[in-house]
């Protein structure tokens, strides 16, 4: 895996100065555009066209705060595809009661019983954004341990949005049938 931070000379951060981040964009679009390369060999080339496509990479992860949040859990080797994460039995519990509004409004559309319920979880996603932005402001100032510590707490706020975000599709499912 390509490491998209220190492609550009960064620190690994959650928040990273937006500007630095498509000035490096800009510097290396220059530098590795494919038209520049025309009369170098063809293995030259292609590397620069790899360089390129690294560095296209590189940006739309590190401008959007959910690909980079991913992106850093997955290089920190805390994401790994196919896990089986187990999120805790009490948030479990609140969205099987949200799950649960949800079918009764399947069989029973109800516009004002919809609403309460995107109101209810708007303020859960709400609430899990301040934890995760609080969490990775804090991410750099942290020695090794803190991080690591800062890192599994942080997974476990990213697989919460993550099945709020399942949830939020079948809310809009819900109001395209009332």
């Amino acid at each position: 895996m390509t490491d998209y931070f220190e492609f550009y000379g960064l620190p690994v951060s959650f928040n990273p100065d937006a500007g630095l981040v498509k000035k490096k964009f800009y510097e290396l679009s220059k530098k590795y555009h494919p038209d520049f390369y025309i009369n170098e060999s063809e293995e030259k080339q292609e590397e620069v066209l790899e360089l390129s496509t690294v560095n296209n990479k590189a940006y739309q992860v590190l401008s959007d705060p959910q690909k980079r949040l991913h992106y850093i859990l997955e290089l920190k080797g805390l994401l790994t595809e196919g896990e089986n994460y187990k999120l805790p039995q009490g948030f479990l519990m609140e969205m099987m009661d949200v799950n649960e509004s949800l079918m009764d409004l399947q069989f029973d559309p109800d516009a004002e019983r919809l609403a309460a319920l995107k109101v209810e979880v708007d303020g859960i996603e709400k609430e899990l954004s301040g934890k995760i932005g609080a969490l990775t402001a804090s991410f750099e100032s942290e020695d090794v341990e803190g991080q690591t510590r800062l890192l599994t707490a942080i997974k476990d706020l990213y697989y919460r949005n993550k099945y709020l975000y399942r949830i939020r599709e079948s809310i809009q499912k819900a109001e395209s049938a009332i």
